[in-house]
């Protein structure tokens, strides 16, 4: 059964535990980065913080909440990002991972385009560059163990289960206290579900929660890449004609020999 993890906005305390256990977990560096005048650090994901914790400052419902928000990839169950790679280098797993093969990887960056939540991001600054996200632990979920951010979370913020379960547990909580959450569980049915499931006390548009659609992107996705193959036989056959028109009109030039043009001179 897939996989899933509950994000329960009302336990998280922004300690940020969860990106120092990805960081570790997956070897990545540390970079420098700007201060913002925020806790609030790095600004965004990217290659090398695979995840991170949005802070955020929401007057709602007449009342100031200060709101945590855990930023990584989705997981989407019909994932853009693999429909729109030519060579496969994204796949969806059964146990609900959405995972990368470098080895596949040509370096388009047509899953940066196609993610609605703008997850998968470039290596600008290395020479071997690759595309980097989250991976849902998948090395670790086959080795029986927890995803590392669910690990080290110290409030029980994170709930990893069977998806469905976790569907439940999240109306759940709701019906037992509609004063602590707003009635949604953000990733049910967003872009046809994801594997990330998220409860907040704040509509998750102040949250910077992208507003998509249920319906899967893949179908779109399908049919822009169905339109490359044909709109790059369009272009080359433009660039060819163009080539042919000035190599024409170099071919006179190209073809008559100095002599010849002497010869061709009209007397005055």
């Amino acid at each position: 059964m897939s996989k899933g993890v509950l994000y329960d906005a009302t336990k998280c305390i922004g300690c940020r535990a969860c990106q120092v256990a990805c960081k570790q977990w997956n070897e990545m560096p540390g970079k420098p980065t700007t201060n913002t005048g925020s806790y609030e650090n790095p600004p965004n994901t990217n290659a090398y913080s695979l995840t991170k914790i949005r802070f955020s400052e929401v007057d709602y419902d007449d009342k100031f909440h200060w709101v945590f928000t855990k930023i990584q990839c989705m997981h989407c169950d019909d994932p853009a990002c693999a429909a729109a790679c030519l060579v496969g280098a994204f796949q969806k797993t059964p146990e609900g991972a959405v995972v990368y093969d470098d080895h596949k990887c040509i370096g388009c960056r047509y899953c940066m385009v196609a993610c609605p939540f703008g997850i998968p991001a470039y290596e600008w600054d290395d020479p071997m560059p690759w595309i980097r996200k989250c991976n849902f632990c998948a090395d670790r979920q086959a080795e029986g163990l927890l995803p590392a951010c669910v690990t080290t979370c110290p409030t029980g913020a994170l709930k990893f289960g069977d998806r469905e379960d976790l569907i439940i547990d999240a109306h759940q909580r709701i019906a037992a206290e509609p004063g602590r959450y707003v009635d949604h569980v953000y990733g049910e049915s967003e872009v046809g579900g994801t594997s990330w499931l998220y409860l907040s006390p704040v509509p998750f548009e102040m949250l910077g929660m992208p507003t998509v659609g249920t319906e899967a992107v893949t179908l779109n996705v399908e049919r822009a890449m169905g339109a490359v193959a044909p709109v790059l036989v369009g272009v080359a056959a433009v660039m060819s004609g163009i080539y042919w028109l000035v190599k024409r009109r170099q071919q006179p030039e190209e073809t008559v020999a100095p002599d010849d043009k002497e010869q061709l001179e009209v007397p005055k």
